[in-house]
């Protein structure tokens, strides 16, 4: 979040998503945070890897889904994009980041059998 929080403060509110996603790759590079952007996930289905694969913003220490969002606000689908993508994984924690208001959002989704959301504002 440290990495999220430089970008906001650095550039506001009001690019578009490919600015944040380009600005937090660099800062995420100057925490040596290790990530690997635009990721693709498979997506298991019964007994079978679908063709169609969810591609997440960001990965870090190969087990966190960072999906960023440049929107006057978030909604429920977005959540399930990040809840979604932690059932069809072994990963455990997603974060849903939005550049979009004059404050940084964000929720911490946790998967245990249910994902848990953490709302702050």
């Amino acid at each position: 979040m440290k990495a999220c929080f430089e970008v906001h403060n650095r550039l506001g509110c009001g690019f578009l998503e490919a600015v944040y996603q380009e600005a937090l790759a660099i800062e995420f590079e100057y925490l040596n945070i290790p990530y690997e952007a635009e990721k693709e996930l498979h997506i298991p289905y019964r007994d079978r890897i679908l063709r169609k694969k969810y591609r997440a913003d960001f990965v870090c220490y190969d087990k966190i889904i960072v999906e960023i969002k440049a929107l006057g606000q978030l909604i429920s689908d977005h959540e399930a994009q990040v809840i979604n993508a932690l059932k069809a994984t072994d990963f455990q924690l997603g974060l849903l980041v939005n550049f979009g208001e004059r404050r940084l959002k964000y929720k911490r989704l946790v998967r245990l059998q249910e994902p848990v959301i953490e709302w702050h504002e």
